[in-house]
């Protein structure tokens, strides 16, 4: 990997490791939904921009039913659902759980391909979750009283979903959307995501006591987090293979804890030790997966992957 490349993979997860801050800085004045939307149009704007002074072409009609898949598995469901479950964990935990993104790709990508599981793929997803489980574990135990923990695992869980519904678009876009424009379709499934998410938005509870820090927060979410960063994200695909480029998950509970230190959020010494162990069974993970499912997980077109972050 090239220098240039690799600074771009860190700048990206510093970007996306920034994200889980921002959305729970953002839902401190508005609802989940209305976080998931603000950060969809706003992201889609920037992108329509990209889009009209490059001239690049938007996706073929005809492949309107999967782009309204991964809208909705890639940006609608997993961005309401961090928002949502960012009311109820640290953002910094939130980092951890989305970690299982690239477990979740591989165990489904396994299944659609009817690829070869091996001991050292299975030990890999074991010492993960362990990871993961270990961080949870710590920061549920730190919170007191059962309403308080029962809101923690509602807001794990929605995390666990929404880094499943990552996987789920990875694998659609990889099999159905290949040779698209990677501006048009970001731009695309952006604003597609922005149409799904309008009528229920609106339909449901409005933002009140809007925030100065909440309204910075949402801009930069969208305009960083889902615009410029799915710049980063193509054009490292078109020059990386897709099995590095997702890799830069591994680097996001990494910064997810930097930037809830800096936020001061509470993260105690078990949060340091089970993300040393999730980077670890990733890596063990990824490294069986290069060997053994080979060129099925590490294709090269630019448009047949979407982010598994958020």
């Amino acid at each position: 990997m090239k220098t240039s490349h690799l600074f771009q993979l860190l700048l990206l997860s510093a970007v996306w490791g920034a994200s889980f801050l921002l959305i729970r800085i953002a839902g401190e004045s508005f609802p989940p939904l209305w976080v998931a939307l603000l950060r969809c149009s706003t992201g889609a704007l920037l992108l329509w921009v990209v889009k009209l002074a490059g001239r690049r072409s938007l996706p073929p009609r005809e492949l309107l039913p999967w782009l309204l898949l991964v809208a909705l598995f890639n940006n609608a469901i997993p961005f309401t659902f961090f928002a949502w479950g960012e009311r109820h964990i640290p953002s910094s935990t939130a980092s951890v759980v989305n970690a299982t993104t690239p477990i979740w790709t591989l165990l489904i990508s396994l299944l659609v391909q009817r690829g070869h599981v091996t001991g050292r793929m299975i030990a890999g997803v074991f010492l993960s979750f362990a990871g993961v489980v270990t961080v949870v574990s710590g920061q549920r135990d730190a919170d007191s009283g059962t309403a308080a923990q029962r809101g923690f695992a509602l807001g794990v869980t929605l995390v666990v979903l929404a880094s499943l519904c990552y996987a789920i678009a990875t694998v659609a876009a990889k099999a159905r959307l290949k040779g698209i424009d990677p501006i048009g379709l970001a731009t695309t499934q952006l604003s597609l995501a922005s149409l799904m998410l309008l009528p229920i938005a609106l339909a449901g509870t409005h933002p009140s006591g809007v925030r100065v820090s909440s309204i910075a927060a949402i801009v930069t979410l969208g305009l960083a987090g889902s615009g410029i960063a799915y710049l980063l994200y193509y054009n490292l695909l078109a020059h990386v293979s897709a099995t590095h480029v997702v890799a830069v998950t591994y680097l996001l509970p990494i910064w997810g804890l930097f930037w809830g230190l800096l936020a001061h959020e509470p993260i105690g010494w078990t949060a340091y030790a089970g993300v040393a162990v999730v980077i670890a069974g990733l890596l063990l993970l990824n490294w069986n997966a290069k060997s053994v499912v080979g060129s099925e997980l590490r294709i090269r077109e630019s448009a047949t992957k979407v982010r598994g972050q958020t």
